[in-house]
């Protein structure tokens, strides 16, 4: 079969479109601090965006935007590495840096590509990755790159990473990668033992707290969360959760850095990020540091959605972040749910393998009030029955406060 026959003998998502249970590339024509508005007019409540602390749509950070991009136009049109740097990018490395409490930030213009620098930056031939089974797609790519020799351990499991460093002593530099916060059941890595085992064994650990940054320990993260940021060498976040924008950065020491600006490929041959992605990255970090209550606040509303799923009978996971899971049987029930769940005005997220065993993935925002949450909630009652298969209509959301 040849490259372009696979695509044709690709059916999966044309049988789902048929079906009516399609669930990705929906087109949204507007949304603002909790709902959205779909193309077809129909308005949601949103539960399964990533902007953790309201600031996509905050008129500050759209302002500075729109004036960055006034002011330097709208794309820097080549790498930082020769003409597409801007003072800009350079400021917010410096907050970047301050903020989070490492001695340097180096900026890139997607998350996806901060791993790709970190890692196959870092590493290569000779080198061995220790790489939970659960870390997020762009670091499986990114070890993949690097050409280095990967090992994988079981989720969390720093027992099983220890027994596998002891077998491979290695010539070369050895890197342990996970997320601080896993995107799909919104667990924390265990990050005392990881950073215990690290160290014991001299390998270098890779924090990739796209999830945890801007949310947990008043916005400083997972490693700031368990007090142990100086003794996480290596850490990357992304701009597009909650920072509101577009972007992604590696946090480390000077040398590091340093030697990622003049050796990672996914910097040098990239276009920088845009002026006006770049603004609306510094002006978040800056209200985040004025605003932490929209740190406590995106928990609590978490808190709330997972304690009132749990009453309706709804299977959550144990996470104590923004992400809520929720179970929802097989592949073709996740879907119906989906689709449930739209036609009572609530926006989840249908996930699917690869990415994960299937679930709806639900996640909730610093600014979203608790009318909405309520809102959302009766559309979860109001599904119950064809979802979990009980019958009645479920408890009525309590009352707001």
């Amino acid at each position: 079969m040849s490259v372009i026959d696979k695509c044709a003998a690709y059916t999966r998502a044309r049988t789902a479109r048929e079906s009516g249970l399609y669930p990705y590339f929906l087109a949204f024509d507007g949304r603002d601090a909790g709902t959205a508005r779909l193309a077809d007019g129909r308005e949601v409540v949103m539960c399964g965006s990533n902007d953790y602390l309201g600031l996509s749509t905050d008129p500050r950070v759209t302002e500075a935007a729109a004036e960055a991009a006034l002011r330097h136009g709208a794309g820097c049109t080549g790498s930082r590495f020769l003409n597409g740097n801007l003072e800009l990018h350079d400021r917010l490395e410096r907050e970047l840096a301050a903020f989070f409490g490492k001695p340097a930030a180096l900026m890139l213009t997607t998350g996806y590509q901060a791993n790709l620098a970190a890692v196959a930056g870092l590493c290569g031939p000779g080198d061995t990755l220790f790489v939970d089974k659960e870390a997020h797609a762009s670091l499986i790519d990114a070890a993949r790159m690097s050409r280095a020799r990967i090992q994988w351990f079981a989720h969390n499991d720093t027992a099983a990473l220890a027994a596998k460093l002891d077998r491979l002593p290695g010539r070369g530099g050895r890197m342990v990668i996970v997320d601080g916060v896993y995107s799909m059941e919104g667990d924390l890595c265990p990050l005392p033992e990881l950073v215990r085992v690290c160290e014991e064994y001299g390998a270098t650990l890779l924090v990739d707290d796209a999830h945890g940054a801007g949310v947990l320990d008043k916005g400083r993260g997972t490693c700031s969360h368990f007090g142990l940021t100086d003794r996480v060498p290596l850490i990357t976040l992304t701009f597009s959760k909650a920072f509101g924008s577009i972007g992604g950065a590696v946090l480390g020491d000077e040398d590091v850095i340093d030697y990622l600006r003049h050796n990672a490929r996914s910097l040098m041959f990239s276009a920088s990020a845009s002026p006006a992605n770049a603004a609306a990255a510094l002006e978040s970090l800056r209200i985040l540091r004025a605003e932490p209550w929209r740190c406590s606040s995106v928990v609590d509303n978490a808190d709330f959605m997972r304690r009132e799923l749990a009453a309706l009978g709804y299977e959550v996971g144990a996470s104590t972040t923004p992400i809520v899971p929720v179970g929802s049987g097989d592949e073709l029930a996740t879907l119906r749910a989906w689709q449930l769940l739209v036609d009572q005005g609530v926006y989840v997220n249908a996930v699917l393998p690869p990415a994960a065993s299937p679930r709806l993935r639900t996640s909730y925002t610093a600014v979203q009030t608790r009318a909405q949450l309520d809102r959302a909630l009766r559309g979860f009652a109001a599904v119950r029955e064809r979802v979990l298969g009980v019958p009645g209509q479920g408890t009525a959301p309590r009352a707001t406060r």
